[in-house]
């Protein structure tokens, strides 16, 4: 009896143990089923995911699917591409590749080079020409005896600086001075000849004077085959020794037609090369009347022929009205005179008086400079001779 009520004890722990291990397979079947499941699913996903992209992305790999016996797809290897990488030349050059030597920079800094001597070499001549004729001591003389025509005479230095400076020209320099009488026009032509004769040769300088070489008209044709050979043997000089003649006209408005005709043609660029390098000075009254009106109108400026616009139109005005005299002075660039002031007189006086050897007593000249005739404009006086009477008043003395 005890032992079949001890197997009756046994028999319900038994069953008990055993409806549990059946519930415990239970549940491993179903965790390891819901396993499978997640894996498909997410091997579908991943599928889905690499068709869409294109078959470019990973495979996914799980542990856990290769535990549940599941196949999986296979995996496409492929290869890292390198990632490029841009290398900067650092200062040590040994990043760059080796580069061939640029000819044309060379060649460039040779024609530098040949360009600057040839510069340096002209200006060079241009200084040895330059000082052939001394031109700083000529505009030294012109300021010292030349009085009241600063803008003339800076004018004529420029324009003889600007021709002397080479010796090949295409054309001659002729310049003409215009203006009224006793101004300084003859003392300018009489320093300009005292002074290329200093500096070249008697030979190369002509001082021509038309009412003493040819006064009679008659005579004209004569005169223009004579000094047209004068002409021609100056400049074939010149030629020969590589120096510029200067050619002096003074009384110009009294020079007759055959003589005006001889340097129109003279004055040409279609000549040879001799007469091309030759300088002519045409001295007369012609004009003054033009620039008597104009200096009269701007006696308020201090210097009425400056460097302004009212001067450049009286030159035009002034080169019409001579062209129209004779085309002569179409080839010509205008220098006009100004008329002479009181205090201007009164230095032609003391200088004329200096060289008479009077003593220079500033009353005695002022009461000198009196007795000369004025226009008056505004507060200044203007002399209507210039300084014509000075010679004469001082040999009275």
């Amino acid at each position: 009896m005890e032992g079949k009520s001890q197997t009756d004890k046994a028999t319900p722990r038994m069953t008990s143990l055993t409806s549990k291990l059946q519930a415990m397979v239970r549940i491993q079947r179903k965790y390891q089923v819901f396993k499978a499941r997640r894996a498909e699913l997410a091997a579908e996903q991943s599928r889905a995911a690499m068709l869409h992209r294109g078959n470019t992305g990973p495979e996914i790999f799980t542990f856990e699917t290769a535990a549940a016996g599941t196949t999986a797809s296979p995996c496409i290897c492929r290869k890292k591409k390198k990632k490029s990488r841009v290398m900067f030349p650092n200062s040590g050059r040994k990043y760059l590749p080796a580069q061939e030597r640029n000819r044309a920079k060379s060649c460039l800094f040779l024609l530098s080079i040949i360009v600057f001597l040839q510069v340096y070499n002209a200006i060079e001549n241009l200084d040895d020409h330059l000082q052939k004729y001394d031109l700083e001591g000529l505009e030294k003389t012109l300021k010292r005896e030349v009085f009241g025509q600063k803008a003339a005479m800076e004018n004529i230095i420029e324009l003889l600086t600007d021709y002397l400076s080479t010796y090949v020209h295409n054309k001659p320099l002729v310049l003409s001075l215009n203006g009224p009488i006793g101004v300084g026009k003859s003392h300018l032509g009489r320093i300009l000849a005292r002074h290329f004769r200093s500096v070249t040769r008697d030979q190369l300088v002509l001082q021509y004077f038309v009412l003493h070489h040819c006064p009679l008209e008659e005579k004209a044709t004569m005169c223009a085959q004579d000094l047209a050979g004068r002409i021609t043997e100056m400049v074939n000089q010149g030629e020969s020794e590589e120096r510029i003649p200067v050619f002096i006209f003074d009384e110009v408005e009294f020079m007759h037609t055959e003589i005006l005709d001889l340097l129109h043609s003279c004055f040409q660029a279609n000549q040879t090369n001799e007469f091309l390098n030759a300088v002519y000075v045409l001295i007369s009254n012609i004009g003054q009347g033009e620039i008597t009106k104009f200096v009269l109108q701007n006696s308020s400026s201090s210097d009425p022929f400056g460097r302004q616009k009212g001067s450049h139109e009286l030159v035009k005005q002034l080169k019409a009205s001579l062209s129209k005299y004779h085309p002569v002075w179409k080839e010509a660039d205008i220098v006009p005179f100004s008329l002479l002031e009181k205090a201007h007189i009164m230095n032609c006086f003391l200088d004329e008086m200096t060289q008479e050897g009077f003593y220079p007593d500033s009353s005695h000249i002022e009461r000198l400079a009196g007795e000369i005739s004025y226009y008056t404009a505004g507060d200044k006086e203007y002399s209507m001779n210039g300084c014509k009477q000075v010679v004469a008043k001082v040999n009275l003395l």
